[in-house]
């Protein structure tokens, strides 16, 4: 299996800047929405935040523009499991053309399962995990993806 292709949108005209180009805060936007669709394939959809009172928050991310996405284009997030353990999650978005491999913005997450009553943080479901097992088994293949692991800085100047 590739990465999951977990969301598909067209960018609208109150999405983009006065240079014509996708807002900064809309790649968020799309990749969240990506996150909800990987969160409905967990198992951890509205209906079972409701009957559970769990759900996932988000701890940390980072986003990467690599290329310049402008007003009409139709984009996909694929989605690649990194890891997990039993409370936790990190997972890389990328952003594409439909149909098309090349990446145009990149998202790395950690998200945390919460129990809403604390809030505090709560072991996944036996449902919820063996459904994380089966995508790791799916996804083993794929190489690490280039960005993953980033951290902002300016090189340090030889002397």
């Amino acid at each position: 299996m590739p990465t999951l292709t977990t969301y598909t949108t067209n960018i609208q005209p109150d999405w983009v800047d006065y240079n014509g180009h996708l807002r900064d805060a809309f790649y968020l936007l799309i990749f969240s929405y990506a996150t909800d669709a990987l969160m409905d394939t967990l198992g951890l959809d509205s209906e079972n935040r409701e009957a559970s009172g769990h759900s996932l928050f988000t701890l940390e991310l980072h986003l990467n523009y690599l290329h310049e996405v402008k007003l009409g284009a139709d984009v996909e997030v694929h989605t690649q499991l990194i890891a997990f353990d039993t409370k936790r999650l990190h997972l890389y978005h990328s952003l594409h053309g439909v149909g098309d491999e090349k990446e145009l913005a990149g998202n790395e997450q950690m998200l945390l399962h919460v129990d809403l009553a604390g809030p505090h943080s709560a072991p996944f479901s036996e449902t919820t995990l063996e459904k994380l097992i089966a995508i790791r088994a799916e996804q083993a293949d794929l190489p690490r993806p280039a960005l993953l692991g980033r951290v902002i800085g300016l090189p340090a100047k030889k002397q």
